[in-house]
């Protein structure tokens, strides 16, 4: 099946992390987030990938080149992120004639259920969530006996206040051949072309199956991309490589790539991986789902517990990071401390578009942009972002979001 697979957006609510890369490449557990989606739909039967590419393109280009999973790669160019639909668009003049899927390149997928999307055409993935409200709820006509259900597609209505059920449309299509001719759409509400609106006609001419998905997950704000760690991270086996001292002690599901280094003292609670390059320890303490990037370093007496280090990022001594993101290159000077958890139990907020947002998680910490540095003895209140290149001075609190230099 030729699949499209949208990779062209910027990211905003995902910022600061998108500074500087587009959000289909942060990482989840051994590659970029986008690479998930690309891998699970080789395995469910696509026959090649259409990927379009916009903001940061080279980026995406140079991870996938012209074949990947086993199937071949080619590129569409979205200069100007307008919708999906003018995506798909854009990848039209790449497609064969016939059915084609399209995807989202910033969420996860899980295998059984994209195969049998695949095999059902057209359809549109379904998934059952508690917050309808913030996603495109499906109508349907209900199962053959009348109940709710996955029946027949009949539309989607965006965002609604008062939603008709808890069914939402994850974003994965299965269109006929007829939709490449129904792209050229007019502006939603929103100013985007979107791809609903080919959903819409679909369903108007077509019996639409809403193919049920048993595992989903839209990643477009941090707390998401933790979320997305834990997931494919907590599917990895056991496997030691890199270089671990007989004091150390690596317990459950750990991953240490070729060329990473685990010293004296150290202590994994898996699932945990820690990635080529990368150092930890001595004396450190990594539980949860962390993710230790290419490159990165945990130093002496650290304990990194459920969070994500991306390449270079480094916790040198002495410091507690919990239920954090912290980007490229970032250091953390001697003593740093991050707050995870509120007084009343409540889930944390932070801050998105301007908008103060619960992250309906009671544990979360920091967001921080690539080549942050802290000083010493810096404490960083739950839910803080510090943006790209951000600064703190000796012995600072920082209990608001703080943009970079």
């Amino acid at each position: 099946m030729q699949t499209v697979l949208l990779a062209a957006g910027i990211g905003t609510r995902m910022r600061p992390l998108t500074d500087r890369r587009p959000k289909p490449m942060l990482p989840v557990a051994d590659r970029p987030l986008v690479a998930h989606a690309a891998a699970t739909a080789a395995a469910a039967g696509a026959s090649r990938l259409v990927v379009v590419v916009g903001y940061e393109s080279a980026d995406v280009r140079g991870f996938f080149g012209e074949e990947y999973a086993g199937i071949p790669v080619e590129y569409a160019e979205q200069p100007e992120q307008r919708g999906t639909a003018d995506a798909v668009r854009a990848a039209e003049p790449h497609l064969d004639e016939g059915p084609f899927a399209v995807l989202n390149g910033d969420a996860l997928y899980d295998e059984a259920s994209l195969r049998e999307l695949y095999d059902d055409a057209p359809a549109v993935g379904s998934y059952r969530v508690d917050n309808p409200s913030a996603y495109g709820v499906l109508r349907t006509e209900g199962t053959e006996d009348g109940t709710d259900g996955y029946g027949r597609v009949t539309g989607v209505i965006e965002k609604p206040a008062d939603p008709p059920s808890n069914l939402i449309n994850t974003g994965a299509y299965l269109f006929p051949a007829e939709a490449q001719g129904w792209l050229d759409v007019g502006e939603s509400e929103r100013g985007e072309l979107e791809l609903t609106d080919v959903l819409e006609r679909a369903c108007e001419e077509f019996a639409v199956s809403a193919v049920p998905f048993d595992r989903w997950l839209d990643v477009g704000r941090p707390w998401e991309l933790l979320a997305a760690n834990e997931w494919r991270i907590g599917e990895l086996d056991r496997r030691v490589d890199g270089e671990v001292h007989p004091d150390a002690d690596l317990r459950g599901d750990v991953v240490v790539e070729a060329g990473a280094t685990v010293d004296a003292g150290v202590v994994i609670e898996g699932p945990a991986l820690v990635r080529a390059g990368a150092s930890v320890g001595p004396n450190a303490y990594v539980r949860g789902a962390t993710l230790v990037g290419s490159d990165a370093k945990i130093g002496h007496a650290v304990e990194v517990k459920n969070s994500v280090l991306m390449e270079g990022a480094t916790v040198g001594h002495l410091s507690y990071v919990g239920d954090s993101v912290l980007g490229r290159d970032v250091n953390f000077g001697a003593g740093t401390t991050v707050a995870n958890l509120r007084h009343d139990d409540e889930p944390v907020r932070t801050m998105v578009k301007g908008e103060l947002v619960s992250t309906d998680r009671r544990k979360y910490g920091v967001v921080c942009g690539d080549g942050v540095k802290t000083g010493i003895q810096t404490s960083l209140n739950a839910g803080v972002k510090l943006g790209t290149d951000a600064r703190t001075g000796p012995a600072e609190e920082v209990m608001r979001d703080r943009n970079g230099e």
